[in-house]
């Protein structure tokens, strides 16, 4: 087995390392989501969270980990008798981004389950997580799927697993951790309202602590074990706490002041429902248990608030997660009741506080490996005597400067709900909400015999298929008799997400204040869009002589959002230019993902003045337009003329892409103008045009 990084060897991160160990102390805080920049050790400090746990005990043999003093009455593997059970170290089970449904929640034989009437159930990640850590690296790239089924089970605190009629019910009750970088996109809002309490990393910038991050890992990787038992004695004394923290926090009481103060944040930051509230009662409790208190102060109430309440004030995917610091303390200090004054010597196992400092305690904010803690750095001065370094905030890209004959960048209208814009055919992409396709979830469309193992079993054409054969089977009971090659997978139909990239006029015919906040507007109401149909996003513009690529294809709509708004205008028209770029674009992504299927947004009036091309600048855009048409490209073009006189350029330019032509209006789902008018149509007007071409 490999030795971890031990938990008290991480510099630095105390916010994520306290709601790490709240949540050890009381697993109903339900869970955490770390959100940071790349390589900020996120992983790291999760799978060492694992190591402090108390050991678990469960019923001998059981596959479900059933609590020997109240085992599940349902559980496949019971029923158990009265006994002592056994213990075992407590788990922490990761979820593979790309794993299946089968092996998430358990697969059932269908085979075995028709022609035997036996239930031979394998469990799954669910099952190993229960009463443990289900931790899921870059959870915001976790498919839609599984997502929903990790969402039920999160709900209910079991899993159902059911095939065609037949079931089987466990228990699933576990503690989720999840890491995610926001540059690759974000969580839908049903997952990131499960997530108890969320925590911001980002690299510290001070070059002192960074030293020591280093020294620290390179001394791991060196010899590991040895690096463990250095840190023996402050993992040792942080698992006692724990366990200390565990034993008080029946005793913690919640008054009504700090309950009021609890139900007033949440109502003066408008969250959703009412799980803040209960988590932030939850978390609070923990944080008086963690600092030996039977009472929950104020600063507890808003502790609790700053790591419970930001991810669920977020009110569309562009809005950055956050807390509003003094609107917190003016709403606590209107509600403060009378506080009691905390014990002047917890009964905890040190003198820490809700952070968890202190001298020799092992936890955030402690001594070094010498005096039985956690240095910021390293083996040098005490905590006191160190400033305590700004936390970076997270990098945001360089707004984009006008030069000559540009205009400085406009601010984006209010966004609004679009219509659909869809790829046409059946696709095989990644599961999401745009286009049609071949999925594993949807309306069942047929059947076909199973390559490799069986998910979907389609029972009519099981049955149809092996009925001819019972005579020769030798049938003579009541039961059908069932081979493997009768077995049928269901074929079934949903929704796939699509790669949507963007083609953004940024030229002088755009750079009208007013029109040019239009456009950008409707682009951010697509790119919301994209965002609720679980797309990848990417963002190519052009102007003055040239294009470039703002943004590489992305999970991210955030970032596409944030590089619109800095976007400026001015200088002539490249069309041709943005187009090429474009197909630069698609053409590597088809190398890469070649199964999600590409929707090319151009937004523009339809002009094209120049270039560094040689050549009759209108001619050189019809030439790069039929490239995309010729590879089957969809396209829609979003016109952007406007005024009493239109020269329906873009229009042209739609019929050489072999798309649509929509304009501002048409595009707002509310408008009277159908807007999909399939980007089918748009082909077909493109195909009529070749053949009159061709003649």
């Amino acid at each position: 087995m490999s030795t971890r990084y031990p938990f008290t060897a991480v510099v630095g991160m105390d916010d994520l390392r306290l709601a790490l160990l709240l949540n050890a102390v009381s697993p109903a805080v339900g869970g955490v989501l770390v959100r940071g920049e790349k390589g900020t050790a996120k992983s790291t400090a999760v799978r060492a969270l694992a190591e402090l746990l108390p050991a678990v005990p469960v019923v001998a043999g059981c596959r479900f980990s059933c609590d020997p003093a109240s085992p599940d009455p349902g559980c496949p593997d019971g029923p158990h008798g009265a006994g002592p059970g056994a213990e075992r170290p407590a788990r922490m089970v990761e979820l593979p981004v790309g794993a299946s449904e089968d092996r998430l929640v358990g697969s059932l034989d269908i085979e075995k389950a028709l022609a035997e009437g036996v239930k031979a159930f394998e469990p799954g990640l669910l099952a190993d997580a229960h009463r443990g850590i289900l931790y899921v690296d870059e959870v915001n790239l976790l498919h839609d799927h599984l997502i929903d089924l990790l969402l039920d089970a999160a709900a209910m605190g079991f899993s159902h697993v059911e095939r065609e009629g037949v079931s089987v019910r466990h228990a699933a009750r576990f503690l989720l951790v999840g890491t995610m970088n926001p540059e690759e996109g974000e969580l839908r809002p049903q997952l990131l309202d499960r997530f108890g309490l969320t925590v911001e990393v980002a690299a510290s910038r001070d070059p002192e602590q960074r030293v020591e991050v280093v020294r620290r890992r390179l001394a791991f990787e060196d010899d590991p074990a040895a690096f463990a038992a250095r840190w023996a004695d402050e993992e040792a004394a942080l698992r006692g706490r724990i366990v200390a923290a565990r034993a008080l926090l029946p005793q913690v009481t919640l008054g009504d002041a700090v309950l009021l103060q609890i139900a007033a944040t949440c109502a003066a930051f408008e969250v959703d429902g009412m799980r803040a509230d209960i988590v932030m009662a939850r978390t609070a409790t923990a944080l008086a248990a963690w600092a030996g208190r039977t009472e929950v102060t104020s600063e507890d109430v808003r502790q609790a608030a700053l790591l419970a309440l930001p991810h669920r004030r977020r009110r569309s995917p562009f809005d950055a997660p956050g807390l509003d610091e003094d609107k917190l303390d003016e709403t606590l200090e209107q509600f403060k009741g009378e506080d009691p004054d905390p014990d002047p010597e917890p009964d905890g196992p040190d003198d820490g506080g809700p952070d968890g400092g202190g001298p020799g305690d092992g936890g955030p904010g402690g001594g070094g490996p010498d005096g039985g803690g956690i240095p910021p750095q390293g083996d040098g001065p005490a905590p006191e005597d160190v400033p305590a370094p700004e936390e970076a905030p997270v990098p945001e890209p360089a707004p984009q400067r006008a030069g000559a004959g540009e205009r400085a960048a406009v601010k984006a209208a209010e966004p609004f709900r679009t219509k659909v814009l869809s790829v046409p055919g059946l696709g095989e992409g990644a599961a999401g909400r745009r286009s049609r396709a071949r999925t594993e979830h949807g309306r069942t469309t047929g059947s076909t015999r199973p390559r490799g193992a069986l998910t979907k079993l389609h029972l009519a054409a099981t049955v149809q298929a092996a009925a001819p054969h019972q005579k020769a089977r030798g049938r003579t009971g009541r039961g059908l008799v069932v081979r493997r090659d009768d077995l049928r997978q269901a074929t079934r139909e949903g929704r796939e997400g699509n790669l949507v990239l963007f083609a953004v006029d940024a030229s002088g015919s755009m750079a009208a204040r007013q029109r040019m906040s239009a456009v950008k507007g409707a682009v951010l109401s697509l790119l919301l869009d994209a965002y609720q149909r679980r797309d990848k996003v990417g963002l190519v513009t052009f102007r003055g002589r040239d294009a470039e690529v703002a943004l590489p294809p992305t999970s991210s709509v955030d970032a596409a959002a944030a590089r619109l708004e800095q976007l400026p205008t001015g200088g002539r028209t490249p069309l041709s230019a943005g187009l090429l770029k474009a197909h630069d674009v698609l053409r590597v992504e088809r190398l890469r993902d070649p199964s999600r299927r590409p929707l090319l947004v151009v937004v523009t009036d339809g002009r094209a003045t120049g270039g560094r091309a040689a050549g009759d600048p209108v001619a050189l855009a019809a030439r790069a337009a039929r490239l995309h048409a010729a590879e089957g490209t969809a396209s829609v073009v979003v016109d952007c003329e406007t005024g009493p006189v239109r020269l329906g350029l873009a229009g042209r330019l739609a019929l050489e892409l072999g798309g649509t032509a929509v304009t501002l209006d048409e595009l707002r789902a509310d408008a009277i103008a159908g807007l999909v008018r399939d980007v089918q149509a748009g082909q077909a007007g493109h195909a009529a045009q070749t053949n009159r071409r061709a003649a």
